[in-house]
């Protein structure tokens, strides 16, 4: 029986980073590492299946621009087959999620290294220069390497994305579908008696939204859209995200 894949997932916070770890949290055969440090990810035990979610930057290990690692170290550390996801979520909707941690001095790593020259303008437009930074910089570095998942196709159907990347990875859907089940019950799109949030993602969350796709419906004004549209207009075509409406 083969063995499954490696896990890596990356992407700008508050993209569903968080919950899109925890399906392999919930997967037997994995051990799964949320937002560990890079010196320990060089140091994993790889003899099993390892999933992690956006590594930390820890001193000794220079990180690549818009990442928090060395991309190097980790392809030469981590066994093949190693399978990394790019996880994007649509911007606006991410900027609104982003506010409280870039609110509590910039609490989203990477950084941009300009972060600093920014603390003075909007906090919108720190959100938004932040979506635009990793999904730039950081994605180019991992471009050929991954596979780009989105944030709505996730939440409009949570078993399908969970099969499928259970597909991708090499695990027996069959064998893994009441863990699979599991996960996808807490993935909604509206607060309800199933949802259970990403633990990580639990000191950001805000209740001014009723739900999380779209949500910037209910969050900008279109003052506010129209105020940072040009920060991440480009962006957002290139992964799809048609904005050419709502400013």
């Amino acid at each position: 029986m083969s063995v499954p894949n490696h896990v890596v997932i990356l992407g700008c916070g508050r993209s569903g980073t968080s919950i899109f770890g925890e399906l392999f949290d919930h997967l037997p055969d994995y051990r799964y590492y949320s937002e560990p440090s890079f010196s320990e990810v060089v140091d994993f035990n790889y003899s099993q299946p390892v999933a992690m979610k956006v590594p930390r930057e820890s001193e000794g290990f220079l990180p690549d621009a818009g990442l928090s690692f060395p991309l190097k170290i980790l392809l030469e550390r981590v066994s093949s087959p190693l399978q990394f996801y790019w996880q994007v979520r649509h911007p606006l909707d991410t900027i609104c999620s982003l506010k409280v941690g870039i609110s509590r001095n910039w609490g989203h790593h990477p950084k941009p290294p300009d972060w600093q020259d920014w603390l003075n303008r909007p906090l919108l437009e720190r959100c938004a220069h932040h979506w635009n930074y990793i999904n730039t910089v950081g994605y180019q570095q991992v471009a050929e390497h991954v596979t780009v998942t989105r944030f709505e196709d996730m939440l409009k159907d949570s078993l399908a994305f969970a099969q499928s990347i259970s597909e991708q990875v090499g695990l027996d859907i069959r064998q893994n579908e009441p863990y699979l089940r599991q996960w996808a019950n807490r993935v909604q799109n509206k607060n309800n008696n199933q949802f259970v949030e990403a633990e990580t993602s639990r000191p950001y969350s805000t209740k001014d939204h009723s739900v999380k796709i779209a949500r910037w419906k209910e969050n900008l004004s279109p003052t506010e859209v129209t105020q940072i549209l040009p920060l991440i207009r480009d962006t957002a075509e290139k992964f799809d995200y048609d904005l050419s409406d709502v400013g």
